[in-house]
Protein backbone atom coordinates (compact mmCIF):
# COMPACT_ATOMS: atom_id res chain seq x y z
CA UNK A 1 0.00 0.00 0.00
CA UNK A 2 1.43 3.58 -1.16
CA UNK A 3 1.87 6.05 1.61
CA UNK A 4 -0.63 8.02 -0.27
CA UNK A 5 -3.23 5.49 0.02
CA UNK A 6 -2.01 5.21 3.74
CA UNK A 7 -2.62 8.69 4.50
CA UNK A 8 -5.85 8.78 2.60
CA UNK A 9 -6.97 6.36 4.76
CA UNK A 10 -5.75 7.76 8.20
CA UNK A 11 -7.97 10.48 7.32
CA UNK A 12 -11.34 8.10 6.78
CA UNK A 13 -10.25 6.51 9.82
CA UNK A 14 -10.69 10.10 11.61
CA UNK A 15 -13.47 11.00 9.63
CA UNK A 16 -15.39 7.80 10.96
CA UNK A 17 -14.93 8.84 14.24
CA UNK A 18 -16.30 12.45 14.44
CA UNK A 19 -18.74 10.90 12.61
CA UNK A 20 -19.73 8.03 15.24
CA UNK A 21 -19.30 5.36 12.46
CA UNK A 22 -16.96 3.34 14.88
CA UNK A 23 -17.29 0.04 13.07
CA UNK A 24 -16.19 1.64 9.80
CA UNK A 25 -13.57 3.61 11.95
CA UNK A 26 -12.25 -0.21 13.44
CA UNK A 27 -12.51 -1.52 9.62
CA UNK A 28 -10.14 0.76 8.22
CA UNK A 29 -7.83 1.42 11.25
CA UNK A 30 -7.17 -2.42 10.99
CA UNK A 31 -5.99 -2.16 7.51
CA UNK A 32 -3.65 0.78 8.18
CA UNK A 33 -2.44 -0.91 10.71
CA UNK A 34 -1.43 -4.29 9.34
CA UNK A 35 0.15 -2.15 6.58
CA UNK A 36 2.37 0.20 8.12
CA UNK A 37 3.12 -1.82 12.00
CA UNK A 38 4.01 1.82 13.52
CA UNK A 39 2.99 2.18 16.72
CA UNK A 40 0.99 5.67 15.80
CA UNK A 41 -1.42 3.36 13.83
CA UNK A 42 -1.52 0.57 16.47
CA UNK A 43 -2.85 3.08 18.43
CA UNK A 44 -5.10 4.65 16.44
CA UNK A 45 -6.80 1.35 15.39
CA UNK A 46 -6.86 0.47 19.74
CA UNK A 47 -8.73 4.00 20.11
CA UNK A 48 -11.01 3.06 17.62
CA UNK A 49 -12.01 -0.06 19.53
CA UNK A 50 -12.21 1.47 22.24
CA UNK A 51 -14.69 3.97 21.33
CA UNK A 52 -16.43 0.81 19.72
CA UNK A 53 -17.05 -0.24 23.10
CA UNK A 54 -14.45 -3.28 22.61
CA UNK A 55 -12.41 -3.05 25.53
CA UNK A 56 -11.25 -6.56 25.61
CA UNK A 57 -10.03 -6.21 22.02
CA UNK A 58 -8.37 -2.80 22.40
CA UNK A 59 -6.90 -4.43 25.86
CA UNK A 60 -4.86 -7.26 23.80
CA UNK A 61 -4.27 -4.93 21.07
CA UNK A 62 -2.22 -2.91 23.72
CA UNK A 63 -0.76 -5.60 25.03
CA UNK A 64 0.68 -7.44 22.46
CA UNK A 65 3.02 -4.50 21.75
CA UNK A 66 4.66 -5.03 25.20
CA UNK A 67 7.94 -2.95 24.19
CA UNK A 68 5.66 0.00 23.39
CA UNK A 69 3.73 -0.09 26.34
CA UNK A 70 6.21 0.05 28.73
CA UNK A 71 7.71 2.13 26.90
CA UNK A 72 5.08 5.03 26.23
CA UNK A 73 2.92 6.75 28.48
CA UNK A 74 -0.43 7.06 25.87
CA UNK A 75 -0.22 3.07 25.04
CA UNK A 76 -0.25 2.29 29.23
CA UNK A 77 -3.06 4.97 29.77
CA UNK A 78 -5.58 3.47 27.15
CA UNK A 79 -5.02 0.37 27.96
CA UNK A 80 -5.70 1.71 31.98
CA UNK A 81 -9.00 3.00 30.53
CA UNK A 82 -10.11 -0.18 29.14
CA UNK A 83 -9.69 -1.54 32.29
CA UNK A 84 -11.33 1.22 33.57
CA UNK A 85 -14.35 0.26 31.54
CA UNK A 86 -13.98 -3.01 32.36
CA UNK A 87 -14.41 -2.37 36.21
CA UNK A 88 -10.84 -4.15 37.01
CA UNK A 89 -9.46 -1.26 39.14
CA UNK A 90 -6.73 -3.20 40.34
CA UNK A 91 -4.92 -3.65 37.27
CA UNK A 92 -6.01 -1.06 35.92
CA UNK A 93 -3.45 1.26 38.92
CA UNK A 94 -1.03 -1.87 38.05
CA UNK A 95 -1.11 -0.61 34.45
CA UNK A 96 -0.14 2.91 35.45
CA UNK A 97 2.64 2.39 36.73
CA UNK A 98 4.15 2.86 40.63
CA UNK A 99 4.36 6.40 41.71
CA UNK A 100 3.86 8.42 45.06
CA UNK A 101 1.99 11.42 45.64
CA UNK A 102 2.56 13.91 48.57
CA UNK A 103 -0.71 15.92 50.89
CA UNK A 104 0.13 18.98 48.28
CA UNK A 105 -0.39 16.34 44.69
CA UNK A 106 3.27 16.30 44.16
CA UNK A 107 3.83 13.53 42.38
CA UNK A 108 7.48 11.65 43.46
CA UNK A 109 8.98 8.89 41.89
CA UNK A 110 7.71 8.87 38.38
CA UNK A 111 9.88 7.63 35.54
CA UNK A 112 7.40 8.30 32.38
CA UNK A 113 8.95 11.82 30.77
CA UNK A 114 10.05 9.63 27.89
CA UNK A 115 6.63 9.91 26.21
CA UNK A 116 6.79 9.66 22.24
CA UNK A 117 3.72 12.01 20.58
CA UNK A 118 1.84 9.59 18.38
CA UNK A 119 -0.59 11.27 16.93
CA UNK A 120 0.32 12.49 14.05
CA UNK A 121 -2.42 15.40 13.59
CA UNK A 122 -2.66 16.34 16.77
CA UNK A 123 -2.92 20.00 18.05
CA UNK A 124 -0.26 21.95 19.93
CA UNK A 125 -2.99 22.43 22.93
CA UNK A 126 -3.35 19.33 24.81
CA UNK A 127 -3.91 18.42 28.58
CA UNK A 128 -0.77 17.06 29.76
CA UNK A 129 -1.03 13.05 29.66
CA UNK A 130 0.40 12.99 33.07
CA UNK A 131 -2.63 15.15 34.31
CA UNK A 132 -4.81 12.18 32.82
CA UNK A 133 -3.04 9.77 34.38
CA UNK A 134 -3.06 11.18 37.89
CA UNK A 135 -7.02 12.05 37.46
CA UNK A 136 -7.18 8.25 36.22
CA UNK A 137 -5.52 6.67 39.55
CA UNK A 138 -7.84 9.09 41.54
CA UNK A 139 -11.16 7.71 39.76
CA UNK A 140 -9.91 4.05 40.12
CA UNK A 141 -8.88 4.68 44.06
CA UNK A 142 -12.36 6.43 44.29
CA UNK A 143 -14.06 3.24 43.21
CA UNK A 144 -12.01 1.26 45.67
CA UNK A 145 -13.39 3.06 48.40
CA UNK A 146 -9.78 4.60 49.14
CA UNK A 147 -11.11 8.59 49.16
CA UNK A 148 -8.12 9.84 50.90
CA UNK A 149 -5.97 8.68 48.10
CA UNK A 150 -8.06 9.60 45.38
CA UNK A 151 -8.39 13.26 46.80
CA UNK A 152 -4.41 13.47 46.18
CA UNK A 153 -4.20 11.98 42.72
CA UNK A 154 -7.14 14.40 41.76
CA UNK A 155 -5.44 17.27 43.17
CA UNK A 156 -1.78 16.00 41.58
CA UNK A 157 -4.23 15.71 37.94
CA UNK A 158 -5.02 19.76 38.14
CA UNK A 159 -1.38 20.47 39.44
CA UNK A 160 -0.18 18.84 36.87
CA UNK A 161 -2.33 20.89 34.63
CA UNK A 162 -5.28 22.46 35.31
CA UNK A 163 -6.76 22.68 32.01
CA UNK A 164 -8.06 18.93 33.54
CA UNK A 165 -11.54 20.46 34.80
CA UNK A 166 -12.72 17.47 35.45
CA UNK A 167 -10.29 16.88 38.73
CA UNK A 168 -11.04 19.93 40.37
CA UNK A 169 -14.43 19.05 39.79
CA UNK A 170 -14.24 15.99 41.64
CA UNK A 171 -12.62 17.50 44.29
CA UNK A 172 -15.29 20.14 44.50
CA UNK A 173 -18.79 18.56 43.99
CA UNK A 174 -17.34 15.52 45.99
CA UNK A 175 -16.49 17.99 48.89
CA UNK A 176 -13.03 16.63 48.64
CA UNK A 177 -11.24 19.29 50.09
CA UNK A 178 -12.01 22.25 52.88
CA UNK A 179 -12.63 25.40 51.71
CA UNK A 180 -8.79 26.64 53.23
CA UNK A 181 -7.39 23.39 50.94
CA UNK A 182 -9.14 24.87 48.04
CA UNK A 183 -7.85 28.12 48.15
CA UNK A 184 -4.46 26.70 48.98
CA UNK A 185 -4.60 24.66 45.77
CA UNK A 186 -5.88 27.41 43.53
CA UNK A 187 -2.85 29.57 44.24
CA UNK A 188 -0.61 26.80 43.66
CA UNK A 189 -1.90 26.04 40.11
CA UNK A 190 0.51 26.91 37.16
CA UNK A 191 -2.22 28.64 34.18
CA UNK A 192 -0.93 29.56 30.91
CA UNK A 193 -0.59 33.45 30.19
CA UNK A 194 -3.62 33.31 28.25
CA UNK A 195 -5.35 31.16 31.24
CA UNK A 196 -6.46 34.28 33.29
CA UNK A 197 -9.53 33.94 32.45
CA UNK A 198 -9.80 30.05 33.85
CA UNK A 199 -8.23 31.05 37.20
CA UNK A 200 -10.89 33.62 37.79
CA UNK A 201 -13.70 31.10 36.58
CA UNK A 202 -12.04 28.19 38.96
CA UNK A 203 -12.10 31.07 41.78
CA UNK A 204 -15.87 31.24 41.44
CA UNK A 205 -16.36 27.59 41.60
CA UNK A 206 -14.95 27.24 44.95
CA UNK A 207 -15.46 30.60 46.38
CA UNK A 208 -19.43 30.18 48.20
CA UNK A 209 -19.55 32.68 50.62
CA UNK A 210 -17.08 35.49 50.01
CA UNK A 211 -18.63 39.10 50.57
CA UNK A 212 -21.21 40.12 47.49
CA UNK A 213 -18.58 42.67 46.28
CA UNK A 214 -15.85 40.08 45.96
CA UNK A 215 -17.83 37.55 44.30
CA UNK A 216 -19.48 40.18 41.73
CA UNK A 217 -16.40 42.01 41.13
CA UNK A 218 -14.75 38.35 40.26
CA UNK A 219 -17.43 37.58 38.11
CA UNK A 220 -17.06 41.25 35.96
CA UNK A 221 -13.65 40.61 35.85
CA UNK A 222 -14.22 37.06 34.33
CA UNK A 223 -16.21 39.23 31.57
CA UNK A 224 -13.88 41.51 30.72
CA UNK A 225 -11.07 38.87 30.92
CA UNK A 226 -13.04 36.88 28.14
CA UNK A 227 -13.83 40.18 25.97
CA UNK A 228 -10.11 40.49 26.15
CA UNK A 229 -8.84 36.90 24.78
CA UNK A 230 -11.91 37.34 22.22
CA UNK A 231 -11.01 40.06 20.19
CA UNK A 232 -10.34 38.24 17.25
CA UNK A 233 -13.23 36.48 17.29
CA UNK A 234 -15.87 38.28 19.79
CA UNK A 235 -18.96 35.66 19.30
CA UNK A 236 -16.28 33.80 21.86
CA UNK A 237 -16.94 36.58 24.70
CA UNK A 238 -20.16 36.74 23.80
CA UNK A 239 -21.22 33.00 24.25
CA UNK A 240 -18.96 33.04 27.67
CA UNK A 241 -20.63 35.88 29.03
CA UNK A 242 -23.86 33.72 28.79
CA UNK A 243 -22.26 30.48 29.09
CA UNK A 244 -24.43 27.69 31.73
CA UNK A 245 -21.98 26.67 33.27
CA UNK A 246 -21.02 30.45 34.73
CA UNK A 247 -24.72 31.51 35.38
CA UNK A 248 -25.09 28.17 37.57
CA UNK A 249 -22.10 28.96 39.27
CA UNK A 250 -23.84 32.49 40.05
CA UNK A 251 -27.25 30.53 41.09
CA UNK A 252 -25.50 28.64 43.43
CA UNK A 253 -23.59 31.41 44.67
CA UNK A 254 -27.19 33.28 45.58
CA UNK A 255 -28.40 29.65 47.30
CA UNK A 256 -25.13 30.03 49.58
CA UNK A 257 -26.36 33.61 50.51
CA UNK A 258 -29.81 32.91 50.79
CA UNK A 259 -31.05 34.63 48.14
CA UNK A 260 -33.32 32.06 47.15
CA UNK A 261 -36.04 33.71 45.34
CA UNK A 262 -32.89 35.09 43.18
CA UNK A 263 -31.52 32.21 42.55
CA UNK A 264 -34.60 30.51 41.48
CA UNK A 265 -35.00 32.70 39.41
CA UNK A 266 -31.83 32.60 37.58
CA UNK A 267 -31.81 28.66 37.67
CA UNK A 268 -35.58 29.40 35.84
CA UNK A 269 -34.40 30.80 32.84
CA UNK A 270 -31.25 29.13 32.49
CA UNK A 271 -33.24 25.88 33.06
CA UNK A 272 -35.91 27.31 29.59
CA UNK A 273 -32.69 27.86 27.40
CA UNK A 274 -30.36 24.37 28.48
CA UNK A 275 -33.18 21.95 30.33
CA UNK A 276 -30.79 19.40 31.16
CA UNK A 277 -28.03 21.52 32.94
CA UNK A 278 -28.13 18.82 35.73
CA UNK A 279 -25.59 21.09 38.06
CA UNK A 280 -28.30 23.67 37.65
CA UNK A 281 -31.34 21.56 38.28
CA UNK A 282 -29.70 20.70 41.38
CA UNK A 283 -29.79 24.49 42.51
CA UNK A 284 -32.82 24.45 41.21
CA UNK A 285 -34.12 21.80 43.50
CA UNK A 286 -32.74 22.96 46.36
CA UNK A 287 -33.92 26.96 45.73
CA UNK A 288 -37.50 25.49 45.16
CA UNK A 289 -37.68 23.68 48.79
CA UNK A 290 -36.63 26.60 50.41
CA UNK A 291 -39.16 28.18 48.68
CA UNK A 292 -41.67 25.61 49.19
CA UNK A 293 -42.82 25.19 45.51
CA UNK A 294 -43.97 21.86 45.16
CA UNK A 295 -45.42 22.03 42.08
CA UNK A 296 -42.04 23.14 40.23
CA UNK A 297 -40.18 20.23 42.07
CA UNK A 298 -43.44 17.69 41.10
CA UNK A 299 -42.83 18.90 37.90
CA UNK A 300 -38.82 18.86 37.97
CA UNK A 301 -39.12 15.56 39.42
CA UNK A 302 -41.42 13.73 36.65
CA UNK A 303 -39.28 15.04 33.96
CA UNK A 304 -36.00 13.95 35.69
CA UNK A 305 -37.06 10.12 36.19
CA UNK A 306 -38.54 9.91 33.02
CA UNK A 307 -35.19 11.39 31.11
CA UNK A 308 -32.45 9.82 33.71
CA UNK A 309 -34.03 7.09 35.69
CA UNK A 310 -31.00 5.40 36.48
CA UNK A 311 -29.28 8.71 37.94
CA UNK A 312 -28.96 9.85 41.89
CA UNK A 313 -30.19 13.31 41.00
CA UNK A 314 -33.95 12.18 39.37
CA UNK A 315 -34.93 10.00 42.78
CA UNK A 316 -33.37 12.75 44.62
CA UNK A 317 -35.65 15.47 43.44
CA UNK A 318 -38.55 12.65 44.09
CA UNK A 319 -37.67 13.17 47.37
CA UNK A 320 -37.30 16.56 47.68
CA UNK A 321 -40.67 17.12 46.41
CA UNK A 322 -42.24 14.70 49.23
CA UNK A 323 -40.08 16.48 52.03
CA UNK A 324 -41.48 19.75 50.59
CA UNK A 325 -44.86 18.82 51.08
CA UNK A 326 -43.79 17.22 54.10
CA UNK A 327 -44.47 13.65 53.93
CA UNK A 328 -41.38 12.31 55.22
CA UNK A 329 -41.39 8.73 55.17
CA UNK A 330 -42.16 9.03 50.91
CA UNK A 331 -39.02 11.56 50.76
CA UNK A 332 -36.49 9.57 53.11
CA UNK A 333 -37.09 6.32 50.85
CA UNK A 334 -36.46 8.63 47.79
CA UNK A 335 -33.49 9.45 49.19
CA UNK A 336 -32.39 6.32 50.28
CA UNK A 337 -32.89 4.86 46.58
CA UNK A 338 -30.78 8.13 45.09
CA UNK A 339 -27.96 7.12 47.56
CA UNK A 340 -28.40 2.95 46.79
CA UNK A 341 -27.88 4.74 42.85
CA UNK A 342 -24.84 6.79 43.84
CA UNK A 343 -23.69 6.56 47.17
CA UNK A 344 -20.78 9.76 46.48
CA UNK A 345 -24.32 12.01 45.96
CA UNK A 346 -23.85 14.45 48.84
CA UNK A 347 -27.37 16.20 48.79
CA UNK A 348 -29.49 12.96 48.98
CA UNK A 349 -26.90 11.56 52.41
CA UNK A 350 -27.80 15.06 53.73
CA UNK A 351 -31.57 14.56 51.95
CA UNK A 352 -31.86 11.39 54.10
CA UNK A 353 -30.91 12.98 57.25
CA UNK A 354 -33.11 16.05 57.63
CA UNK A 355 -36.08 13.90 56.28
CA UNK A 356 -35.39 11.67 59.53
CA UNK A 357 -34.71 15.11 61.78
CA UNK A 358 -37.57 16.53 60.79
CA UNK A 359 -39.72 13.36 62.14
CA UNK A 360 -37.45 13.32 65.88
CA UNK A 361 -35.94 10.37 65.22
CA UNK A 362 -31.91 11.51 65.96
CA UNK A 363 -30.43 8.20 65.95
CA UNK A 364 -31.21 7.47 62.44
CA UNK A 365 -30.51 11.12 61.01
CA UNK A 366 -26.77 11.30 62.78
CA UNK A 367 -26.30 7.72 61.34
CA UNK A 368 -26.90 9.74 57.90
CA UNK A 369 -25.15 13.38 59.01
CA UNK A 370 -22.14 10.97 60.13
CA UNK A 371 -22.06 8.96 57.01
CA UNK A 372 -21.95 12.27 54.68
CA UNK A 373 -19.24 13.74 57.09
CA UNK A 374 -17.26 10.25 56.56
CA UNK A 375 -17.98 10.19 52.74
CA UNK A 376 -17.45 14.34 52.30
CA UNK A 377 -14.76 15.42 54.64
CA UNK A 378 -14.30 19.07 52.94
CA UNK A 379 -18.48 19.75 53.54
CA UNK A 380 -19.42 21.49 56.93
CA UNK A 381 -22.99 20.69 56.48
CA UNK A 382 -23.19 17.07 58.13
CA UNK A 383 -21.32 18.26 60.68
CA UNK A 384 -23.10 21.50 61.23
CA UNK A 385 -26.60 19.00 61.48
CA UNK A 386 -25.02 16.49 63.80
CA UNK A 387 -24.70 20.18 66.07
CA UNK A 388 -28.07 20.82 65.25
CA UNK A 389 -29.23 17.35 66.63
CA UNK A 390 -27.18 17.56 69.33
CA UNK A 391 -28.79 20.92 70.34
CA UNK A 392 -32.04 19.95 69.62
CA UNK A 393 -31.30 17.29 72.65
CA UNK A 394 -30.01 20.16 74.75
CA UNK A 395 -26.64 18.19 74.54
CA UNK A 396 -25.15 21.89 74.32
CA UNK A 397 -21.18 20.97 75.17
CA UNK A 398 -21.58 18.25 72.18
CA UNK A 399 -23.00 20.51 69.83
CA UNK A 400 -20.66 23.25 70.30
CA UNK A 401 -18.13 20.78 69.39
CA UNK A 402 -19.48 20.05 66.20
CA UNK A 403 -20.04 23.66 65.22
CA UNK A 404 -16.83 24.64 66.08
CA UNK A 405 -15.56 21.55 63.69
CA UNK A 406 -18.07 22.38 60.95
CA UNK A 407 -16.47 26.46 61.35
CA UNK A 408 -12.92 24.95 60.99
CA UNK A 409 -13.88 23.21 57.29
CA UNK A 410 -15.75 26.08 56.59
CA UNK A 411 -14.87 29.43 58.82
CA UNK A 412 -16.73 32.11 56.55
CA UNK A 413 -20.12 30.48 56.44
CA UNK A 414 -22.13 32.67 58.86
CA UNK A 415 -24.98 29.75 59.76
CA UNK A 416 -22.20 28.24 61.63
CA UNK A 417 -21.56 31.27 63.51
CA UNK A 418 -24.96 31.80 64.36
CA UNK A 419 -25.60 28.40 65.46
CA UNK A 420 -22.54 28.69 67.93
CA UNK A 421 -24.32 31.73 69.45
CA UNK A 422 -27.12 29.68 69.70
CA UNK A 423 -25.36 27.33 71.72
CA UNK A 424 -23.65 29.93 74.01
CA UNK A 425 -26.95 31.76 74.31
CA UNK A 426 -28.30 28.72 75.96
CA UNK A 427 -25.63 27.95 78.00
CA UNK A 428 -26.27 31.63 78.75
CA UNK A 429 -22.97 32.25 78.27
CA UNK A 430 -24.47 35.77 76.92
CA UNK A 431 -21.25 37.72 75.80
CA UNK A 432 -19.73 35.07 73.90
CA UNK A 433 -22.93 34.66 72.05
CA UNK A 434 -23.46 38.49 71.32
CA UNK A 435 -19.52 37.60 69.51
CA UNK A 436 -20.78 34.96 67.49
CA UNK A 437 -23.58 36.87 66.33
CA UNK A 438 -21.84 39.93 65.56
CA UNK A 439 -19.79 37.73 63.54
CA UNK A 440 -22.40 36.44 61.99
CA UNK A 441 -23.59 39.70 60.58
CA UNK A 442 -19.76 39.88 59.15
CA UNK A 443 -20.24 37.31 57.75
CA UNK A 444 -23.21 37.49 55.91
CA UNK A 445 -22.33 37.96 51.87
CA UNK A 446 -25.01 40.25 50.90
CA UNK A 447 -27.57 42.52 52.60
CA UNK A 448 -29.73 41.45 55.42
CA UNK A 449 -32.43 39.35 54.16
CA UNK A 450 -35.96 38.13 56.21
CA UNK A 451 -33.14 34.84 56.60
CA UNK A 452 -30.83 36.65 58.90
CA UNK A 453 -34.20 38.08 61.39
CA UNK A 454 -33.86 35.81 63.77
CA UNK A 455 -29.95 36.24 64.08
CA UNK A 456 -31.13 39.82 64.91
CA UNK A 457 -33.55 39.17 67.41
CA UNK A 458 -31.17 36.71 69.32
CA UNK A 459 -28.14 39.41 69.55
CA UNK A 460 -30.65 41.83 71.20
CA UNK A 461 -31.66 39.27 73.29
CA UNK A 462 -28.46 38.51 74.28
CA UNK A 463 -27.78 42.26 74.88
CA UNK A 464 -30.35 42.62 76.83
CA UNK A 465 -29.56 39.34 79.10
CA UNK A 466 -26.05 41.10 79.79
CA UNK A 467 -27.70 44.16 81.28
CA UNK A 468 -30.33 42.40 83.17
CA UNK A 469 -27.67 40.46 84.50
CA UNK A 470 -25.55 43.07 85.41
CA UNK A 471 -27.84 45.10 87.43
CA UNK A 472 -29.03 41.76 89.19
CA UNK A 473 -25.57 41.03 90.19
CA UNK A 474 -24.77 44.22 91.27
CA UNK A 475 -28.02 46.18 91.76
CA UNK A 476 -26.27 49.25 92.86
CA UNK A 477 -24.11 50.48 90.04
CA UNK A 478 -26.64 51.53 87.06
CA UNK A 479 -23.83 53.09 85.20
CA UNK A 480 -23.83 54.50 81.71
CA UNK A 481 -22.25 51.61 80.40
CA UNK A 482 -24.62 49.15 81.54
CA UNK A 483 -27.63 51.13 80.25
CA UNK A 484 -25.76 50.85 76.60
CA UNK A 485 -27.01 47.15 76.53
CA UNK A 486 -30.14 48.21 76.57
CA UNK A 487 -29.90 50.79 73.96
CA UNK A 488 -28.00 48.27 71.43
CA UNK A 489 -30.63 45.23 72.29
CA UNK A 490 -33.37 47.84 71.27
CA UNK A 491 -31.39 49.20 67.63
CA UNK A 492 -31.28 45.48 66.99
CA UNK A 493 -35.02 44.45 67.88
CA UNK A 494 -35.84 47.58 65.47
CA UNK A 495 -33.42 46.44 62.81
CA UNK A 496 -34.89 43.04 62.87
CA UNK A 497 -38.55 44.30 62.31
CA UNK A 498 -36.74 46.62 59.39
CA UNK A 499 -36.40 43.20 57.97
CA UNK A 500 -39.64 41.49 58.54
CA UNK A 501 -41.98 43.53 60.07
CA UNK A 502 -44.33 41.07 61.58
CA UNK A 503 -41.85 39.29 63.76
CA UNK A 504 -43.51 38.95 67.06
CA UNK A 505 -40.28 38.25 69.24
CA UNK A 506 -38.95 41.50 68.14
CA UNK A 507 -42.29 43.09 69.03
CA UNK A 508 -42.11 41.26 72.77
CA UNK A 509 -38.15 41.91 73.17
CA UNK A 510 -38.92 45.82 72.38
CA UNK A 511 -41.73 45.78 74.97
CA UNK A 512 -39.54 44.01 77.83
CA UNK A 513 -36.67 46.21 76.90
CA UNK A 514 -38.72 49.09 77.17
CA UNK A 515 -40.13 47.69 80.65
CA UNK A 516 -36.86 47.37 82.32
CA UNK A 517 -35.90 50.97 81.09
CA UNK A 518 -38.81 51.96 83.22
CA UNK A 519 -40.58 53.77 79.33
CA UNK A 520 -43.45 52.30 80.17
CA UNK A 521 -45.44 54.25 77.76
CA UNK A 522 -43.33 52.87 74.75
CA UNK A 523 -43.31 49.06 76.29
CA UNK A 524 -47.29 49.37 76.34
CA UNK A 525 -47.53 50.54 72.67
CA UNK A 526 -44.80 47.47 71.70
CA UNK A 527 -47.16 45.22 73.41
CA UNK A 528 -50.67 46.24 72.24
CA UNK A 529 -48.82 45.70 69.04
CA UNK A 530 -47.64 42.35 69.79
CA UNK A 531 -51.32 41.71 70.83
CA UNK A 532 -52.72 43.08 67.64
CA UNK A 533 -50.45 40.61 65.36
CA UNK A 534 -51.48 37.61 67.72
CA UNK A 535 -55.27 38.16 67.36
CA UNK A 536 -55.04 38.89 63.40
CA UNK A 537 -53.43 35.48 63.00
CA UNK A 538 -55.70 33.81 65.56
CA UNK A 539 -58.27 34.98 63.58
CA UNK A 540 -56.95 34.25 60.28
CA UNK A 541 -56.80 30.39 61.72
CA UNK A 542 -60.30 31.02 62.42
CA UNK A 543 -61.53 32.08 58.49
CA UNK A 544 -59.54 29.08 56.96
Amino acid sequence: MREEEVDRLRGVVRDCVSKHLYSSAIFFADKVALATGDPADIYMQAQALFLGRHYRRALHLLSSSPHVLLQDLRFRYLAAKCLEELKEWHQCLTMLGDAKVDEDGNVHAQKDNSAMYLDKDGEDHEINTTAAICFLRGKAYEALDNRAQARLWYKAAVKADPLCYEALECLVDNYMLTCEEESSLLSSLQFGKDDRWLSTFYSCLIKKHDKEHVVEAKFRELERETCAISSSNSSFGHTLRNNSDLLACKAEYYYQCGEYHKCFELTSALLERDPFHLKCILVHLAAAVELGHSNDLYLMACSLVKDYPQKSLSWFAVGCYYYCIKKYDQARRYFCKSTSLDGTFPPAWIGTGNAYASQEESDQAMAAFRTAARLFPGCHLPTLYIGMEYMRTHNFKLAEQFFLQAKKICPSDPLVDNELGVVAYHMKEYQKAVQWFEMTLDHVACSLSEMWEPTLVNLAHAQRKLKYIHVTLQPDIQTNNSYRRYHKAISYYEKALTVSTRNLSAFAGLAYTYHLQDNLDAAITYYHKEAAFVDSGYAHLERT
